[in-house]
């Protein structure tokens, strides 16, 4: 069984025992979230809209982190003007510990 889960703005497939890297969620390490369902895939086929509104995917908070920095650098031609910056994304890594249907 798997499910469709969606969490910051983005939509992951995920089984149980995946770890998946999400947008930084307002939770610690060890804390077990719970995921919003859009929907569920198995051998009887897919469901979606009410079909899976009793259903949850929970999850434990591995670490939050950053991800490697990237280099940002914009310039304006013929101006003499640049800058360069970085970022470093915020995430949570997330193990999918259980699909209730």
């Amino acid at each position: 069984m798997y499910a469709v889960v969606e969490t910051g703005g983005k939509q992951f497939k995920v089984e149980q025992g995946d770890e998946i890297y999400a947008e930084l969620l307002n939770a610690n390490a060890d804390d077990v979230v719970e995921l919003k369902v859009v929907a569920l895939g198995g051998e009887d086929g897919i469901k979606v809209g009410s079909d899976v509104a009793n259903a949850k995917v929970l999850a434990k908070v591995v670490k939050n982190g950053k991800a490697k920095k990237i280099t940002v650098f914009t310039y304006k031609p013929k101006k003499s003007s640049s800058r360069k910056m970085g970022h470093r994304q915020p995430y949570t890594k997330l193990a999918i510990t259980e699909i209730i249907a």
